[in-house]
């Protein structure tokens, strides 16, 4: 079976307007603080050179905001994904986020199996990772790490 590699890409963070969040329901207040950051398209090779996936429009929306007299600090991480001629397995490895402040890692978390059921075809993809406000605060940047999988040629 074919093998994606291992693929990183970095997207800056920077303090945003708190505009285009409506379809993520965020309570705002006067003390909300977001972040955003962006990268456009990127391949994910197969072991062999050839390209097995593509991820396009990878946005990060960071939040940290008060619900119920509670402050929680979130990252929003969406993005498209195409199996260019290949199908992703049920099992998959998926992504990796790793929030930084410079060169020190703040958080991580993975994701496993993305939304892609069929090659050929792009869908969007959107996950989670929660973490402290006060790793929200340093935060600079985010690492996305699309991981090594087994895939099906089609």
């Amino acid at each position: 079976m074919p093998v994606l590699q291992e693929t990183r890409t970095i997207v800056t963070l920077a303090p945003a307007k708190p505009t285009g969040l409506a379809d993520l329901g965020v309570p705002l207040d006067d003390a909300s603080q977001v972040k955003k950051g962006r990268a456009h398209e990127f391949p994910q090779l197969l072991t062999d050179g050839a390209i097995g996936r593509r991820f396009q429009d990878l946005r990060v929306i960071g939040i940290k905001t008060t619900e119920g007299g509670v402050t929680s600090a979130k990252f929003v991480v969406q993005f498209e994904a195409f199996g260019d001629n290949t199908a992703a397995p049920t099992n998959g490895a998926g992504v990796e986020v790793v929030l930084f402040a410079g060169t020190e890692p703040l958080a991580s978390l993975s994701f496993g199996n993305l939304f892609l059921p069929y090659a050929n075809f792009w869908y969007p993809n959107r996950f989670l990772l929660e973490a402290a406000a006060a790793d929200f605060d340093r935060a600079d940047r985010l690492e996305f790490i699309a991981k090594p999988e087994e895939v099906r040629a089609v």
